[in-house]
This record gives C-alpha cells, structure tokens and sequence, in this order.
C-alpha cells in the first residue's frame, strides 16, 4: 500500500512503515487571507491610502505601531517597522518588494525567525470607485511549518477583524 500525503511518501509493509520526505508544494497549507472591499474612492486614492503602511494602525486593531524606516511613502524602496499589538508586540520590517503606481499594485515581505509574511495589495476602477483587494499569506518557516494549516483558523480571525477596519476607512463594502 503506497499513499502520497503532501509530499511524502508512506509506504507499509508487514506491519513497518517507511517514510520518505520529498517537498510540499509551496501553496500547501500555507495560512491566506484575501478580502476585497468594494469604494466609493478613486482606485489611486484607496490603493494609495493602503499601500502606505503608515496608515494600517487606523484599519488593523492587530497592529499598534508603524514606522517608516526607508522610503518617503509607498514605493520600490519603502520599508517599514510594523509593532504588533499581540505576540508580545512583535516587531516586523516590511520591505515593499513590488511597486507599480500605473496597475496599482504591491507586495510587501515579512521575515521573522518564525514565520514570513507576503502581503499584496491591487485596486482595480476608475474615479467613480474602485475595489480594493488585500490578499496576505502567512507561512511558518523550520519545525512550526508543521503547524501552517492550523495557523488559518487563527489567521481568519485576524484577517476578519483587519478587513471589518479596512471597510470602515475607505467607507466601503465586503465583495462575496
């Protein structure tokens, strides 16, 4: 009998089990957050507005503190020190890998010893409203990526609360 689960292979045979490790996809199990938010705003002005992490303390009650350590505003070269409220106030250095003004996109990267975090943000619309998606994945790194598909159940609490503020500050709705 021979079951591939995530990469890895368990084969048994009178009554002993060998397991040979392989790679997981990377998507597997990885805690996602995607939510989209339907404004009023012109796309540039809610892309804008987000995109500078300066602003997240006013939209995410999960974040307590942010600074701008490289950069003037959003950009390819922006980075900022984002304070946690939980996690013992957990410190992150953002880095904006990705910057496009014309599409109106980002990514931002996180790495700490226990986990990376990659947050993308888009808008799509014109002056007569927009939609705004904040899409963030969380990936625990060494042992704890055992637990990355607990970490969603978790994750979706905290996103929830994050999207309720991202709502409320650009005066918009959810999209289903």
């Amino acid at each position: 009998l021979s079951t591939k689960l995530c990469g890895k292979w368990l084969g048994c045979s009178r009554g002993r089990c060998r397991i040979r490790r392989t790679s997981c996809p990377r998507s597997t199990g990885m805690a996602r957050y995607a939510t989209t938010v339907r404004s009023e705003r012109p796309a540039p002005v809610a892309f804008a507005f987000v995109a500078d992490l300066s602003n997240l303390p006013q939209w995410d009650p999960g974040v307590q503190k942010v600074s701008q350590i490289r950069g003037d505003g959003p950009g390819a070269e922006a980075a900022y020190e984002v304070v946690l409220s939980s996690a013992g106030n957990t410190r992150l250095v953002y880095e904006m890998t990705e910057f496009d003004h014309e599409a109106l996109t980002a990514t931002l990267v996180a790495t700490h010893s226990w986990f990376r975090s990659i947050d993308t943000i888009s808008a799509t619309g014109d002056d007569d409203g927009s939609d705004l998606t904040y899409d963030a994945t969380l990936e625990l790194r060494g042992p704890l990526a055992l637990l990355d598909p607990l970490l969603g159940l978790v994750f979706n609490r905290i996103g929830d609360k994050a999207a309720a503020g991202l709502i409320r500050v650009l005066d918009g709705a959810a999209v289903a």
